[in-house]
Order: C-alpha cells, then sequence, then structure tokens
C-alpha cells in the first residue's frame, strides 16, 4: 500500500524543486503510515492520500507553506463545486489532522530544512461544522411509508423486470424494518442469515462502521419487524431465480443480473442500482418525497417507528450499531403529540402506584 518510507534526517537545508517534491513526499507517506499503525483501514488511507494530494496540487507550492487563508480559497471551491457538507467537513477533518501531525511530529525538521513554519490552516473560523449539523432527516408519516411499500409490492407481480424490482424490494425493506446502512446490505451473503439463532433468526451484519477508519464492525441484527417473513419470501420464492449459485453459502445476498465473464456466477448488486431502485419507487408511488427518501432516511424511520412502538433506546442503538447513544437519540423523530402521550402514561404509571399503595 505504502512506498517505502526514507529516513528524514538530512545535513542544512533543501532548495532544489526535486528535493523539495521528494522532502514533501516523505511528510504524506509518514503520515499515512502513522495512520496504517493505529488501525485505519487501507481504504480510508489511501482516500486520505488522495485528498492530501488533491490539496497540494490545488496549493501550487509545498505543504509546509500552507497558511489559513490558503485553506479558506480550497474549502470555498469545494462548496462552490456542489459538493456534499458531510465531504467538505471530512475534507477539513483530514487538512487539520495532517497539519496537527505535521506540527507534532516535524516541526523542528522542516524549519531546519527548509526555513517555513508549519502553522494550522484549519481553524475556528474557517473549520465546517458538523455535517450532520442543521441537518434533520425527518421521515415520512407511517401512513406514506406504508402506502409506499404496499403499492411497491403489489406491483411487483407486474414489474417488466421482475427479479431486480423484487431485489430492491427487499433492500428497501431491510433499510425500513431492520435500519440497516445500504453498504451492510450490499455486503451480505447468503449464509449471512441465521435462522436458528433467536427467536426470530438474525442477519450477521460482517460489514458495519466501523469507528474512524478502522475497518468493519460486526453485529447480528435480530429478524425483528417482519425481516424473517421477507427474508424466508426471498430465499424459497425469488433469489434461485438469478442463478445457481443460490445454494453456496459465499454468494450475494442481493445478486445483479450481470454474470462474472469466468465463473458464471452472479455479481453483487452495487449501491446505486439499490439506490435507484428506491428513488424510482418513490417516484411512482409516493411522490411528494422524490429526491427526498434516501435509504438512510429509512434507517432514520426504522429508529423512529420503533420508538414510537416502545422499544427503548438502548435496544435501537444495538439494533442499529451505534458507538454512542446520543447518536441514536439523533435518529429519533416523534409526532408532535408524544410529549403529551409519554406524560399521560407517566400519570397513569404513578396513580395505578398510588392505587396499589393505598
Amino acid at each position: 500500500m505504502l512506498a517505502e518510507v526514507r529516513s528524514l534526517g538530512r545535513a542544512g537545508r533543501i532548495t532544489s524543486p526535486q528535493e523539495l517534491e521528494d522532502f514533501e513526499q516523505e511528510l504524506v507517506d509518514q503520515f499515512a503510515l502513522a495512520a496504517a499503525a493505529a488501525g485505519v483501514s487501507d481504504g480510508v488511507v489511501n482516500a486520505e492520500r488522495r485528498m492530501v494530494f488533491e490539496f497540494i496540487g490545488f496549493l501550487g507550492r509545498p505543504l509546509w507553506t500552507t497558511g489559513p487563508e490558503d485553506a479558506d480559497r480550497f474549502l470555498q471551491g469545494q462548496r462552490k463545486r456542489g459538493l456534499a457538507r458531510s465531504t467538505i467537513y471530512k475534507k477539513a477533518a483530514v487538512l487539520a489532522s495532517l497539519f496537527d501531525f505535521l506540527i507534532t511530529r516535524y516541526q523542528g525538521d522542516i524549519h531546519a530544512l527548509t526555513g517555513h513554519v508549519v502553522t494550522q490552516p484549519i481553524d475556528e473560523f474557517n473549520k465546517p461544522s458538523s455535517a450532520s449539523y442543521g441537518v434533520t432527516r425527518v421521515p415520512p408519516t407511517t401512513e406514506e411509508v406504508e402506502d409506499l411499500f404496499a403499492a411497491w409490492r403489489d406491483a411487483l407481480p407486474l414489474a417488466r423486470k421482475y427479479l431486480p424490482a423484487a431485489r430492491d424490494y427487499l433492500a428497501a425493506s431491510l433499510w425500513r424494518r431492520a435500519g440497516l446502512r445500504i453498504n451492510e446490505t450490499v455486503m451480505l451473503d447468503i449464509r449471512d442469515w441465521r435462522p436458528d439463532l433467536g427467536e426470530h433468526g438474525k442477519l450477521h451484519v460482517r460489514f458495519g462502521k466501523g469507528s474512524a477508519g478502522r475497518g468493519p464492525k460486526t453485529r447480528l441484527v435480530p429478524a425483528i419487524n417482519a425481516v424473517d417473513q421477507l427474508l424466508d419470501w426471498w430465499l424459497g420464492d425469488v433469489r434461485h431465480q438469478f442463478g445457481q449459485d443460490w445454494s453456496d453459502p459465499d454468494a450475494p445476498m442481493l445478486p445483479s443480473e450481470r454474470r462474472d465473464r469466468d465463473t458464471g456466477r452472479c455479481l453483487r448488486a452495487g449501491d446505486d442500482a439499490l439506490r435507484s431502485g428506491l428513488g424510482d419507487a418513490v417516484t411512482r408511488w409516493l411522490p411528494a418525497w422524490e429526491h427526498r427518501l434516501t435509504p438512510h432516511g429509512l434507517r432514520h424511520f426504522c429508529a423512529s417507528s420503533l420508538y414510537a412502538r416502545g422499544m427503548d433506546l438502548k435496544a435501537i442503538q444495538e439494533l442499529l450499531g451505534h458507538d454512542w447513544l446520543s447518536t441514536t437519540t439523533r435518529y429519533i423523530h416523534v409526532h408532535d403529540n408524544h410529549v403529551e402521550h409519554a406524560w399521560a402514561k407517566a400519570n397513569e404509571r404513578v396513580a395505578a402506584r398510588l392505587d396499589q399503595e393505598g
């Protein structure tokens, strides 16, 4: 993954363009090596390296000469390109981490070799707020979601391409009922359905979102909320129509119609295909939410609907695979009268206790 990192020890100043370029490359390699040592996955390390070199290309001069005004121009340019808030937030975070690393480990070396003092270009004035700040993913109502999926389900037998339509319906149902992330859904294999575990069976999510890029985090998701019935339908009536690999435990749970040229086996459906399937269904049967209801929005709906039906926050946290309960609370969107209902129930419990004590 990484080139061999050479020693940063040098005698005297470096001045030639090639020496400056080599020194800059060494610093970036050291930054990547430190991230790998911390357990950050290869994919995240490579993505951060690409982002650093994108910034270096924008800057047009050595990295250690960067000032806050350069970060201002870079981040403003990212916004003008129309990039998502989350993408800009991540890029700013990578820059901040890079310069913290350079200042902490190589401030003296950089000054001795180049005459520059490295400063942190991401400060309190240009640091983007959290990608989720001010963005509330309030999902549709229960009635709207029920209507969407009922119409979608009824239309499946009439679909021009039944198999991908049924697959997309299953994926969206997993987001709606079990709160799976889209990548978790894409990476499911047939062997990940374990009907022998628990009362309803469980899905083995092997590619859950890990923290700080430290690889996937696994969890077992109980097949509550009729997920077990969906999987029985899928594996019993539909999956075998995609190809002969339906009995192979390592075959993808949600296959593509395309085949591997060498083996003839089903390829794995991509997230774009599943996302498009949901988008098409929303356009047809819930047009008021066109371009607004996403896979992640259905994940929010799952959390909100389970909470409204009485599931406690800790259980929802475990279902969704959150590290922190505070993250789960941001997924809960309740109706305006929820507080009044909770107050009434609390009073009922108090009255019942007083009656028993009396």
